[in-house]
């Protein structure tokens, strides 16, 4: 039994929406070979289920320690970094990684905090909005004609390279800072577009790619906690429905 918490056990692996039980007992398996045991899942179609733990061969503890959410925002809930796995380049998107180049740096993260890699549906991956929650594109560089990897198997190739990286150290080192989470980034967001909503800047029925491009901007940076509450002060005095204050007649 491990007596200490390794990079490797601050690492989520989160399933968003997985439909095929065979594939989240292939992707247990996956995980475990390679040091991994934290495994979400968000909204799975069929689980727990018996073809989950057939594929799951001698990974059965990482299926019973699975945790189960509702949605991504839940899973992704105490995390200081998400990385996104896409097969596709996407409009407006943060320029993938390999995962060659994404495992040191998660790896650095998890001095930090728990990061999460997140994979999307079998048929569908994730949505748009589903990766505006990552702050890290990774992509698998896989034959172009044939880009198309089983989800396990995606899952097998991260979890080869961060096993790699974490044996090899190739973790570079990370600056201290009181880093703000997940959590706290997205309240900036919401907070945001509340007062651009109010302000008349942000038509909600017409909002285009405004919030998208200001998650991209924030994406390439990283804030610290008191970078966030100078923010939040900022759009909360700025905001158009904050109660004016009271004036005494002279």
């Amino acid at each position: 039994m491990k007596n200490t918490v390794t990079p490797l056990d601050r690492v989520r692996v989160v399933l968003n929406r997985p439909s095929h039980p065979g594939n989240i007992g292939a992707a247990a398996r996956a995980m475990k070979t390679m040091g991994l045991s934290r495994l979400y899942l968000v909204d799975p179609r069929r689980f727990p289920d018996a073809e989950a733990n057939t594929r799951a061969s001698g990974a059965l503890d990482v299926l019973e320690q699975a945790t189960v959410c509702a949605s991504l925002d839940e899973a992704l809930v105490g995390t200081v970094l998400a990385a996104a796995l896409t097969s596709r380049r996407r409009d407006l998107s943060l320029p993938p990684l390999t995962p060659r180049e994404a495992a040191p740096q998660l790896l650095a993260e998890t001095a930090l905090g728990e990061v999460a890699l997140v994979f999307g549906a079998e048929t569908s991956g994730l949505s748009n909005d589903e990766l505006d929650r990552c702050q890290m594109m990774v992509m698998i560089p896989a034959n172009p004609d044939y880009a198309s990897l089983n989800l396990a198997a995606a899952v097998q190739v991260l979890s080869y390279e961060l096993r790699t990286a974490s044996l090899i150290g190739a973790v570079p080192e990370e600056a201290p800072g009181n880093w703000a989470g997940l959590e706290e980034i997205e309240g900036v967001f919401g907070h945001f577009e509340q007062v651009m909503i109010a302000s008349g800047f942000l038509d909600p029925a017409s909002p285009k790619r405004l919030m998208h491009r200001l998650r991209r901007l924030f994406a390439r940076t990283r804030l610290e906690r008191e970078e966030v509450n100078i923010l939040r002060g900022i759009l909360t005095s700025l905001d158009p429905h904050k109660k004016a204050p009271c004036r005494k007649n002279s």
